[in-house]
């Protein structure tokens, strides 16, 4: 029996453990900007939906309740500007890194079939294709990609680590590229709602596809923008064929999000306050963790939008990685997300306003 784990690569935050350990070791305890998970409260009407719906002693669907589809076209429409969004271009998952890694396999991908993602990118668009059994291949721009054997495209806007966002232009060529040689194309919008220089657009934005979900699906995730990473709640948008197909694998495998998640997530769905104000808070760290790094030597790239600026010092990403842990702060080697990466750190704004509060005393002094 040959092992789906050999395919893969090595986890890549193990890597980082004795570094981690060296910051926990600080005075002032770590300050962890790495891994950029959620430490704000969940909002206290998805924790009010989550409670309402804890009596639900039967299975839950995999297509989720009407009243959750319905929150998730009715969001697409008032957030995305996307038109005609029905039941069936709709399909809840079991948070996105869960969609993203079992994709390839799902659409029956294989030996033979190439999977793209950009070059620098999320590393679980390599660990799906790899177990599938597919070949991973990355691009620096989508149109100049052979699209021999190309199955699946990769969109990642803004980007995860570099925070990068594609021009709706850009994302209209990609969309004509795809349409052009038959690639199915799926963006990873999860950081959409997290704009900060720019407005950030969807593929699902007539402007971008021209009115029409044809060959293409949008992912979206609860886990950034309402603190609810915890709960595995996220979904994908577009095609109804494509989702259609997807729907009918996945309930063969149980792949359901429970009822009262589905119910949370909803409620956060519909409710744009609770998404204001977490910005608000994002905004300050990201704020007053900008300028502590570049006022001790860092330069910071792209980062218009997500929950990470992209910085270097113009050395390898490990040496700033052990430098910032003997300061107690841990953050993420651009290496982890590619070969390009190799001189950047991703540093997340995720840590609470007094850990962002210490690291900035840390990097002044």
């Amino acid at each position: 029996m040959s092992s789906v784990s050999a395919r893969l690569p090595v986890f890549p935050w193990d890597r980082l453990e004795p570094y981690k350990a060296t910051a926990a070791a600080h005075a002032g305890g770590i300050v962890d900007l790495s891994v950029g998970t959620p430490v704000d409260p969940v909002p206290e009407l998805v924790r009010r939906a989550l409670a309402d719906a804890a009596n639900s002693p039967g299975y839950p669907t995999v297509w989720g309740t009407p009243a959750l589809r319905d929150a998730i076209a009715g969001w697409c429409g008032r957030r995305l500007g996307a038109r005609g969004v029905e039941h069936a271009n709709v399909l809840p998952v079991v948070g996105s890194k869960e969609f993203v890694a079992w994709l390839p396999t799902q659409l029956g991908l294989g030996e033979g079939d190439r999977v793209a993602y950009p070059r620098l990118a999320y590393p679980t668009y390599e660990v799906g294709a790899r177990a599938a059994g597919a070949e991973p291949v990355t691009y620096e721009e989508v149109t100049e990609l052979d699209p021999a054997g190309l199955r699946l495209l990769w969109l990642n806007s803004p980007s995860n680590p570099t925070g990068r966002v594609l021009s709706a232009e850009t994302l209209r060529a990609a969309v004509a590229w795809a349409r052009e040689h038959g690639v199915l194309l799926v963006s990873d919008e999860c950081y959409l709602e997290l704009g900060w220089d720019t407005e950030p657009v969807s593929v699902l934005h007539p402007d971008v596809c021209g009115g029409s979900y044809e060959g293409i699906v949008a992912v979206h995730s609860l886990s950034k923008r309402s603190n609810l990473a915890g709960y595995r709640a996220a979904f994908a948008v577009g095609d109804a064929s494509v989702l259609g197909d997807l729907l009918l694998v996945r309930k063969h495998g149980g792949m359901m999000a429970p009822a009262p998640v589905q119910a949370a997530a909803a409620a956060a769905l519909d409710d744009d306050a609770h998404v204001a104000e977490q910005r608000e808070r994002y905004a300050a760290r990201r704020a007053a963790l900008r300028g502590a790094l570049e006022a001790y030597g860092f330069r910071i790239e792209h980062s218009e939008a997500s929950l990470y600026l992209w910085a270097t010092r113009d050395e390898p990403c490990w040496d700033t990685v052990g430098e910032l842990s003997k300061r107690g702060i841990l953050v993420a080697p651009g290496d982890f997300y590619g070969p390009a990466g190799e001189r950047f750190v991703r540093v997340a704004f995720t840590a609470t306003d007094e850990r962002v509060a210490a690291a900035v005393q840390r990097l002044e002094h």
